[in-house]
């Protein structure tokens, strides 16, 4: 059976995306309490390399641009998958705490330098009625990638952590082969950007832009203390890797996004992205000694946090479909200086606050900040629009 042009950089995109946000973003979390143990660093260095792994998916932003302006949109992602393998092999055999964290923020780094890139090479060489479900295909790759590092994680609890990274390594070359197998090398077009055409995209892209503000920073807060949560309400060993793999699985969801957008309207579903992830916080919160609790509080997670990092593809991709990948990289550039802003303010709140007073305030945060898109949305409806069924 001959796939479609979108179904193969569907795939091949979702291969890519999966291991390098999915896996290498999130494989220093779930290893993070056994790298403590076994290597005996310090809060403030482990602390210290997770920001640092920021800083290099920051950085894989912003070199993602320059390469595809230089070499084409496949070039970076094939740069990405080399640094996801090239850093998850240099974690797996770190000893001393810079190598580490060398391996760790080369990892990091490939989320920034894949994701973005495929709204052009979908733009360019997929066909108009498909590039949705593309961009949507692609971004729900993180759920699969998520299930493999729940599944890493049983078989590191039956060994070492150092077999999570070994596995991230493997996934990531077989990814950037069948990215190179599936996606077409595109020619470079280099669009230098004037003021005036700055201006005009940010002016585009201001509610998409406030939208990942939100959006990143919670979803950046319940990753970040969905483990402790757990950590501290007496629960199963294996309930972190189950947690995993429930936000994994239910996030596959995410691949009818471009079908919903269509109905309802990309704001619309990025709204009620932020109003499911704030009910997981809030049940995160509430259910914190309920493993029941918590596997529902994931599930919910899941269809959210997936859903609404594929609807700001389509969205940005609707905007400004003749320069998608610089209005989504713009987005994620946004999103992911919240992502480094979201944890440093919580942390200096929770010992006033507690974690579980934290998790239900960022909570009424998405909440409110989904109804005022929602709301947002509904005052912008073109006069004389037609709202019947």
């Amino acid at each position: 059976m001959t796939l479609s042009a979108g179904s193969r950089i569907g795939l091949a995109g979702a291969a890519v995306v999966g291991v390098a946000f999915g896996m290498a973003r999130y494989a220093y979390g779930l290893t993070l309490p056994d790298i403590r143990e076994d290597l005996g660093l310090s809060e403030l260095v482990l602390g210290l390399i997770s920001s640092a792994t920021f800083a290099g998916y920051l950085v894989g932003l912003l070199l993602a641009g320059r390469l595809a302006i230089r070499y084409g949109s496949r070039a970076p992602t094939t740069a990405g998958g080399a640094c996801g393998a090239l850093g998850a092999v240099i974690v797996t055999v770190a000893q001393p705490p810079w190598l580490l964290a060398v391996g760790a923020i080369l990892a990091g780094s490939a989320g920034g330098l894949v994701w973005a890139p495929y709204s052009d090479i979908v733009t360019r060489s997929v066909p108009g009625p498909q590039q949705p479900r593309a961009l949507a295909m692609i971004t729900t790759g993180t759920s699969g990638g998520l299930v493999l590092l729940g599944g890493l994680a049983v078989l590191a609890a039956l060994g070492s952590w150092r077999l999570v990274w070994a596995g991230v390594a493997l996934a990531a070359v077989a990814a950037a082969v069948v990215n190179l197998r599936l996606v077409p090398r595109t020619r470079p077009e280099p669009r230098p950007d004037g003021p005036a055409r700055a201006s005009s995209l940010a002016r585009a892209l201001r509610v998409p832009a406030a939208y990942s503000v939100v959006y990143f920073a919670v979803v950046v807060i319940y990753f970040t203390y969905a483990a402790d949560v757990v950590a501290g309400g007496a629960l199963p060993a294996a309930a972190v890797p189950m947690l995993y793999a429930a936000i994994g699985f239910s996030g596959m969801v995410a691949v009818a996004t471009g079908s919903v957008a269509r109905r309802l309207g990309s704001p619309k579903v990025a709204a009620l992205c932020l109003l499911t992830v704030g009910v997981a916080l809030a049940l995160l919160g509430f259910a914190s000694d309920s493993l029941l609790g918590i596997i529902v509080s994931a599930c919910i997670f899941g269809v959210g946090y997936m859903t609404g990092s594929a609807v700001l593809a389509v969205w940005t991709a609707e905007l400004v479909p003749d320069r998608a990948g610089a209005a989504f990289t713009g987005c994620l550039v946004v999103g992911a200086l919240s992502s480094v802003a979201a944890p440093a303010l919580a942390g200096a709140v929770i010992p006033g606050l507690g974690l579980g007073t934290l998790l239900v305030v960022t909570a009424a945060v998405s909440l409110l900040s989904g109804v005022a898109l929602i709301l947002h949305g509904a005052s912008h409806r073109p006069t004389g629009a037609d709202t019947g069924p």
